[in-house]
This record gives C-alpha cells, structure tokens and sequence, in this order.
C-alpha cells in the first residue's frame, strides 16, 4: 500500500506580477514501511514538493495542478487529496504534525529559542491529542529517551541554544514523532552535523521506522546517505523527474546523463592522484592547464606557518550571588602544533566542538590565545603572530585569510558585490580607485563570475556563486595563507565539486597555502596534501592523505572513517559499529591512547613518512601500527 502518491504535481510561484512554474508534472510514491529519496541540487524543487506535501507553501506559492493523495494506514479506505485542502482549513491542520510529520535541515532556525523542548514537544501533542499534562510530560520524557536524551527529564527542561546540533535533531525527531505520524518527511536532516553524529540520527531514524512502521520520504542531496537509506531514488532537476527507481538500479545501472553526472560529482576515497571531480558546471571557462603552475618551494624551505603548545581555556557558567555558583573550564584547545609548508594544504578534521574553529581564529588573531606561539615565515622574514599588535597587526592582516563555512551570514546584504570586493583595498590602501575597480573586476573573472554582476546584492545569487564571492574577497588581497572553515558544507554535491576545482585551480596558478577545515573526509581527501585529526582540543593524529585513510593508527580516526556513508551499495555503513557512543568518547579507546591524571603522560609519536599519532610514551609503535 502506498503511504502517499503525487501524480503530475504542478507548483507554481508569483513573484512581482510574473508567474512561474517551479514544480512540473512532478509523481512519486512512498509504500508503507519504506523509505524513498527525493534527490537534486539546490533550486531543483525538492523542498517546495515537501512544503506542499505539508501545506506549507509561502503565500506566493500555490499548487496549479495534480493531486498529492495520502492514504492513512489507521483507515485505509479513506484517501485525502492534500492539494485540495483549503490551505489553513481543519483538514490539513490534523494532518500536519501529526499524521505527517516533518524534521528541517536546521534545528536552530526551526526550534523557538524562547520556549524549552519539553514545552514545543508538548504543544504538538496536545495539539492532536489532548491529554492531562502529567500523562503528556510521561509521553514526552519516554519519547525523548526513545531518540537517545541519557537524562530526558532534564532535556525537557533545556533550551535548544544548550543542545548540541546532533541533540537538537533528536529533539526536532521526537516533536515529529510524538504522534506517532504515518509519513515522516526528512528534509536534509543530517546536512550541518559530523559523520559520527550523522550516523548516529540515521541509525535512530532507520530503529524508530522499524519499530513504529512509518514511511519516510527523504530529501537529500548527499548520495551516500541515499545508498544507505532508501529503498527507492527519485532525482529531481529544474522541477521535473529525471529518473527514478529501485536503489539497486539507480547505483548499478544510472541512465539518465544528470545522475551519471551527479554521481562523478561527488568527493570519494577511491580517486587517484591528480584525478579530478567532474563538476556539473565549472566554475571557469578556460582549463586550468592555460595556467602556468607557480614554482614550488626549496625541499629544505622552512614552514610558511608554525603552531607550537597552543592553549586556549573557556570558563562556562555563572557565578551567583555571595560568589556561589557553578562554573567550569573548558580546554578548547589543548596543546596544540603543526607546520604548514609553502605551496600545500594542511586538512585539519575532527567532530564539532573539537576546536578547530578555535584554532583557525587564534592564527587570524580574532581570538587570544592564552598561551603558545605561532610563527609566520615567508622567506624573508619571521613574524611571531600572537606578538602583534596596532600597526603591525595591521599591515601582517592582508597575509592570512577566511573563507568561512556560511557565503549568507558572511556577506553584507546592503552592500553590492563591487563594494564587498572593492572593501579589503581601500581598508588596506591599496591602489587609488581606477586600480581597485580593475582588480576587483580582475577577481571575478579568476573565480569564475560575470563582470556585469557587480552592482547586485547578495541575495541574488545561488549559494555557490555567493561562495565563489566570499573566495575572490579572500584573494583580495594576495594573501599567504588561506583559512577554509567548512566552505562547502552547506552546497550541494555538483556546487561544491564546482568550488573544490575552482581552490585547487587557484592553489595550482598562485601557488597558494590552505588550512582546509572540514567534518566533511571525502572533501578533505580531495583536497589535503596532510591530514591533522583533533578530538577534546588536540590533535591525536596527523599523517600524509593516502597514509590516514588507508592504515589510521588511532580509534578516534578510525570510528571517524567507519562513520562516512558510501555512495556504493557494495559498502554499506554498519550503523552499529560507526560511533555508539561519539567518537570523541575516550572510554573505549585503548589503554595506549588514554592520558592519567596529567595530560603530559601523552606524547606524538612518530610512526615513520610523516605518520604521528597521540599515544603514551612508553607504546609499542609496531603493536600500534599493527
């Protein structure tokens, strides 16, 4: 039986007077007890089909034509046409939320931030199923034990800015799943987290489906949580079905060009040296072999940037009234070093909270350090970094660059592009104005963007060229070092292949350096030259790319690549084993790679080729290798 069936969908938009069709003629269907994947690229109308779905549509959104009939499994003989409910009428209000429910990409933006989750999980029950609040706080605190909360009478209690982004898509979870609804509609639900957690939400989803008997449709653009997941693949492009199909089918036996297409598109551990992802649309016309690679480094060189002992502590908490209170010290980073040489790209990895951001802003300087050093040696001259201050801070900026991890919140919405890329030379006084408007021209013809574009704002543009923005504002000022913090997570797989060749072009024409980093190991593999894990605020393995990812010496890095989902059906993720308890979790690691009472008891250890791993002085290294 088929939970629900969409025949030639039809949605269109007005905008300004002008009516577009965005949706075309769209059929799917989800059975009872499955899960079928939507899957495409940004724009292509996966999300607006689940708002219809939901009667969500925004009000200059309407369906024109089609039917989306759901069929509920507690009366099967009754069949609800929810294109022609009335768009707020009683009808769809008893289907949303609780029949049908639905988990968002972001938990952040989709939770109230005023109101505890014990409350919002309520509000949806007692919406579809009013019952004494006592009866309801049960239901509550056994659904959220259900979605993995260890103390769920204390989770109630908490509000969603105290959560962690995995826990607070298992509080988005359990609001979906109070009702115990027929359909659950997954939009991106495990885009912003780590592999480990990533594995952790699906394991759940996939337990909870079995045990409840749910269908789910999945909205994703990550094909290796599609191979891992569905049971059928529907792919999407400009509103319309490209294929559709069985998942053994549409891995083994891809037929229409577009999926070959995404697949190609996607980062993974089997590419071989130099090879190259194979982008939807390039960001650049010309190839990158018109280019004249800039000279490589003396082998003997010393490293463009040296981090040693980095310390950085937090205190959390308050402090009350007569000096009471509670208040603890967070290790954010803890003893942290590494070189990066001239010419490569250093990936640094690790979960969220590990401390890579933290490092990344004590290099720029948008952070003080409490103790360590970092020295900046361009060949002529040595800077320690953290000694800087006024003028000298000042004119050392322009050396070291950010491209970060969101291209909206990272560009200002009233300015126009011109202004944006013009901003770093006059603030830096480079050039007079006739100059700066060449070069700023000049920038976006190197990231792959049309010169008339100068005079728009941000918010029209697509998430990938808005990156491409954010990448020629970091070349401004031709810098040394760039720092990438997570630059493609939010893009699509075919966007973010498009800005992964777009660096390495530019790395191989300027001959630039990059810190790259990322949660995302298949974007790291690609990119990095060097790999430097961290966990709990240091770095417990660092390695050359192919050493890591075929012979890791360290559990953390190890439960980390059990963790990423394969676009393979012959490789399918053991749920299980990925990472019961995170893999920041120490308590099984073994004895060799647990500090005592003092964290000096540890030490990296050099395994040969550049291979060091965090581990106790006294190891065995051939026992550790082996």
């Amino acid at each position: 039986m088929d939970i629900l069936r969409v025949s030639d969908l039809r949605i269109g938009f007005t905008v300004h007077g002008l009516a577009r069709d965005v949706v075309k003629g769209v059929g799917l269907r989800v059975p009872a007890g499955k899960t079928v994947a939507l899957v495409g690229e940004s724009g292509s109308g996966k999300s607006v089909i689940s708002q219809a779905i939901m009667g969500l549509l925004p009000r200059a959104g309407s369906v024109t034509g089609g039917e989306i009939l759901f069929r509920d499994p507690l009366a099967p003989d009754a069949v609800i046409d929810i294109a022609a409910l009335p768009r707020e009428g009683p009808g769809i209000r008893a289907l949303r939320g609780g029949r049908i429910g639905m988990i968002f990409q972001e938990p952040m933006s989709s939770l109230s931030p005023v109101h505890t989750i014990g409350n919002q999980i309520e509000e949806a029950l007692l919406l579809h199923r009013p019952m004494p609040k006592a009866q309801a706080r049960e239901l509550i605190e056994a659904m959220l034990k259900r979605v993995g909360f260890k103390n769920p009478h204390r989770a109630s209690g908490l509000y969603p800015f105290e959560l962690s982004g995995g826990l607070r898509q298992r509080a988005m979870l359990a609001m979906a799943l109070i009702c115990q609804p027929a359909l659950l509609i997954a939009d991106e639900p495990t885009t912003a987290l780590d592999v480990t957690i990533q594995a952790q939400v699906l394991d759940l989803m996939r337990d909870l489906q079995t045990e409840m008997g749910m269908a789910i449709l999945l909205i994703t653009h990550d094909l290796g949580v599609v191979a891992n997941m569905a049971d059928e693949v529907v792919v999407i492009f400009h509103g319309e079905i490209m294929e559709r199909g069985q998942v053994e089918d549409i891995f083994r036996r891809p037929r229409h060009p577009y999926l070959k297409a995404l697949l190609k598109a996607s980062p993974h551990f089997d590419m071989q040296e130099g090879e190259r992802l194979v982008a939807l649309r390039e960001a650049r016309a010309r190839p990158p072999a018109a280019a004249k690679p800039a000279p490589a480094p003396a082998a003997d060189a010393a490293p463009l940037l040296r981090v040693r002992n980095l310390h950085k502590t937090y205190v959390t908490g308050s402090r009350g009234f007569f000096g009471k209170g509670s208040l603890s010290v967070v290790k954010a980073v803890n003893d942290v070093g590494f070189d990066i040489r001239r010419g490569e790209c250093l990936g640094l990895v690790g979960e969220s909270g590990c401390g890579k951001t933290t490092v990344s802003k004590i290099v720029m300087r948008a952070v003080t350090a409490d103790s360590g050093e970092v020295i900046f040696d361009d060949g002529h001259r040595r800077t320690d970094v953290l000694a800087l201050e006024g003028e000298a801070l000042r004119a050392f900026r322009p050396r070291v660059q950010m491209i970060f991890q969101d291209p909206v919140s990272s560009l200002s919405p009233r300015m126009t592009v011109k202004s944006i890329l013009r901003e770093p030379l006059v603030i830096h006084e480079r050039g007079e104005a006739p100059g700066q408007a060449e070069r700023v021209k000049a920038l976006m013809q190197d990231v792959g963007l049309d010169t008339r574009f100068l005079n728009r704002y941000p918010h029209s543009f697509s998430g990938g060229q808005r990156q491409r923005i954010g990448i020629a504002r970091a070349l401004a000022l031709d810098p040394d070092l760039i720092i990438c913090d997570e630059p493609v997570s939010a893009l699509d797989v075919s966007v973010q292949a498009q800005i992964l060749n777009l660096l390495k072009d530019l790395q191989a024409e300027r001959g630039l350096t990059f810190l790259f980093i990322s949660h995302n190991l298949a974007v790291v593999n690609y990119m990095a030259d060097r790999i430097a894990v961290m966990a709990n605020g240091r770095i417990v393995e660092l390695a050359p790319r192919h050493t890591l990812f075929t012979r890791p010496v360290h559990p953390y890095t190890k439960a980390l690549l059990r963790s990423v989902p394969f676009a393979d059906l012959d490789r399918k993720l053991d749920f299980k084993l990925a990472a019961p308890g995170g893999a920041s979790d120490d308590s099984g690691w073994g004895s060799a790679f647990k500090h005592g009472a003092d964290d000096r008891e540890l030490t990296h250890l050099a395994l040969g080729g550049g291979h060091y791993v965090l581990a106790r002085p006294n190891a065995d290294v051939k026992e550790l290798v082996s």
